[in-house]
This record gives C-alpha cells, structure tokens and sequence, in this order.
C-alpha cells in the first residue's frame, strides 16, 4: 500500500524496497523503524500501516524464503512418515499362523511457533510413507518412514520428525519354525530451534491461542508410536488378524486397519500413521504407511 506525507504544501510518495517506514526521532540521530503507523479519522484512530502482516498458509517445500520482515514461523503441523503393515504368513502343518505387525507413525509437531531471521533461506522436506512389506513371508520387512524437517540458511535446524520404522517377520518356513514377528517402532522427534511459547503478532495475534493444528492445544511435539503386533495364533489353520498401524499425532489420526484372514488387506496409515498388518490364515497383504506432512505460516512478532 502506498503511503504519502505533505511536504511544503505537496503529497509526497513514500518509498522503501524493504517496506518498512522510519521516522527522525529529536531524541536522536537514528531513525527509528515504525511497526505500526496511525491517523486520526473523525476523532478514532484508524491503523494505517503494519510492518508485517501475518501470511497465509502453506505447505510448500525445498528451499522457501523467510519474508524480509519475518521473524517466527509458526508450524501449524508436521508429521514423519508412517512405516508400513508387515504382510500375515501361513504355513503347511508347522502349528500355528501369523499376523503381520501394523507400521508405526511419526514424530509430529502441532502448533509449535519458532524463530527466524528475515530473508533466511528455509530447507523444508517432508518424510514419504513406508511401503507395505513384500516378497516371501517368512522373511520380510516393512519399509520404513521418511524425515520431515526444516533447517534455515542462518537459523540451522529448527526440527527433524523421523518417520516410523517398519516391523517384520523373519526366520519361518513353509512347514515351520513358525516365524518371529518383530514390532515397529516409532519416530523419535528432535527440537532444536529457538521455540516461543507466548507473544503477540504485530498484527494482534496471541501464539498462545493457536490450536488450529491436529492435536488442539498450542506447543505440542512428541514421538510416534508403534503398531500392534499380534504376532502368532497356536493349531494348524487358526486365523488371526494382523496388527493395527499405530496412530499419529498424539492419538488424533488413526493408523490403518488391521488386515483380516482370507479377507481385507492391512489399510494404509494417513498423515504419517502406520500402515495396517496383514492377517492369517490365508495370508494377507499389509497397507503402506502414511506420507509426512508440513503446514506453515510466517509471522512478526513485537
């Protein structure tokens, strides 16, 4: 918006590259950086310039650049990836069947507000989901989550939420030992950027009302969590169900669903949940976990 000031009779067109305005003050020889500018309109005072007006929000990654009169970020969520559903396994008379382990989910964040510096470079990447295992099903492993994470050129990492880490069967065979089902596990959240846990926006937005995120309360990160793992049902053709896929973000999303014998495949993990096992007698397949996510907004803080 273009602001003007009467000069010696004539409206003159204030100019600045940066956007931001400056004003003499007779106490001292610096100028002094205006936030917030005003003018009296038939008696109520109308704000006529911000410095910075809080920006929309965004879930674009690679490299982002910090507005030059930014300074927080304010992470509305973010997630790892889920690992995926480990597939169910049957046997030819070894004593029992399997159920494949359901993925684990991610570390997450949810309404978390950081510092930045004004025109810093952002590296934003999100972690992708965890494949459903494959292959024999007496020796099989699911695929694990991605890292999601954001680092600045100036500010350096401000988090890393890595994804789940996929179970698996391992050491069966068609006519036994029945195999060993093994857990997964989940992502483990690393803050290490400047966090602000109260605060107000130039423009009259209070951090600490922020609950718009997964979770619903301000200031919220913590460490995903494991699927189930059922492991196995004893007596030849006894049908167990696979594992259900653990949920993200503190319990708000759930992971997938768990596969049933000789029916439904494991479900797939949404926003960075686990991916569902598959079940047994007959085997099943398991789901893929859920993708990573970011969404994010700029802010100036007082």
């Amino acid at each position: 918006m273009a602001i003007y000031v009467k000069d010696g009779g004539s409206w003159r067109e204030i100019s600045s590259d940066t956007g931001q305005l400056y004003v003499h003050d007779g106490t001292s020889f610096t100028n002094k950086l205006i936030t917030n500018a005003y003018v009296k309109d038939s008696g109520v005072w109308r704000e006529i310039y911000t410095l910075f007006e809080t920006t929309a929000f965004s879930s674009t990654t690679g490299t982002v650049a910090v507005p030059q009169n930014a300074n927080a970020l304010h992470v509305q969520f973010a997630v790892g990836g889920g690992s995926g559903g480990v597939m169910g396994a049957e046997y030819d008379k070894a004593g029992g069947e399997s159920a494949g382990a359901g993925g684990a989910s991610g570390a997450y964040i949810s309404d978390k507000v950081f510092t930045v510096t004004g025109g810093e470079n952002l590296t934003i990447t999100t972690g992708a989901a965890g494949a459903k295992s494959a292959g024999s099903s007496y020796n099989t492993t699911a695929g694990n989550g991605g890292t999601t994470s954001i680092s600045g050129s100036s500010s350096g990492s401000l988090f890393s939420l890595a994804g789940g880490t996929g179970g698996s069967g391992t050491g069966g065979g068609v006519q036994g030992p029945l195999r060993s089902n093994n857990a997964s596990v989940g992502g483990s959240a690393t803050i290490s950027g400047t966090v602000l846990t109260s605060g107000t926006t130039l423009d009259g937005l209070n951090i600490t009302s922020f609950n718009s995120g997964p979770v619903g309360t301000f200031n919220q990160s913590g460490d995903g969590v494991a699927g189930t793992n059922p492991g196995n049902c004893g007596g030849d053709n006894c049908q167990i169900s696979g594992g259900v896929g653990g949920v993200s973000y503190a319990g708000n999303v759930a992971g997938g669903t768990a596969g049933v014998a000789s029916g439904a495949t494991g479900g797939p993990g949404s926003r960075g949940s686990g991916g569902g096992g598959g079940g047994a007698q007959h085997q099943t397949n398991g789901g893929d976990g859920g993708a990573g996510e970011v969404n994010y907004r700029f802010l100036r803080m007082t």
